[in-house]
């Protein structure tokens, strides 16, 4: 398989993955707090739309690209921080809480195969320079875990304005 189309598959299983946790992921995180910091359903939806539409763009930036373009380290960053994603918080909650944590199926099944697959094939054809990927994809990976705060913050604003209200099931 090319490494554009496994690109696409690896991004429309980042999107199921996404889509899942956006139906579920609010709920259940209300009964997890240990875990995972209550979040409205809106405003949960705001950040993970926002987070996909950003990945798809990257993933068109990729597929058009040279090698070791910035385009190529933030696809093959962003699939790095899908692969921690896997192990932490999903798998991880999912057995400490002895109870599913939502998404944790399309992490498992999609995302772990398709990121580690993706990433060995950049690799093998030297998308990426493993020396540069050592420091590129942790960055990505925190400059994602950052995002994340700010997109909450924003969609709170948002969804203010869109919805009224930032109730924990609302929207």
């Amino acid at each position: 398989m090319s490494l554009t189309a496994l690109a696409w598959l690896f991004t429309a299983g980042v999107l199921l993955h996404n889509l899942e946790e956006a139906l579920y992921l609010p709920a259940w995180s209300m009964q997890a707090t240990r875990w995972y910091r209550p979040v409205p359903t809106p405003v949960f939806r705001f950040a993970a739309g926002a987070l996909s539409l950003g990945f798809v763009a990257v993933t068109l930036a990729a597929t058009f690209s040279a090698a070791g373009s910035v385009a190529a380290y933030l696809m093959a960053g962003y699939a790095l921080a899908m692969l921690l994603n896997v192990l932490m918080p999903h798998v991880l909650a999912t057995i400490a809480l002895r109870r599913y944590m939502p998404a944790t199926a399309t992490a498992v099944l999609l995302n772990l195969p398709l990121g580690l697959l993706y990433l060995r094939q950049a690799l093998a054809e030297r998308l990426i320079d493993p020396q540069v990927f050592r420091w590129a994809g942790p960055l990505v990976v925190v400059g994602l875990l950052l995002a994340l705060p700010a997109l909450f913050a924003l969609g709170r604003r948002v969804c203010r304005i869109g919805y009224g209200s930032t109730s924990a099931h609302g929207g």
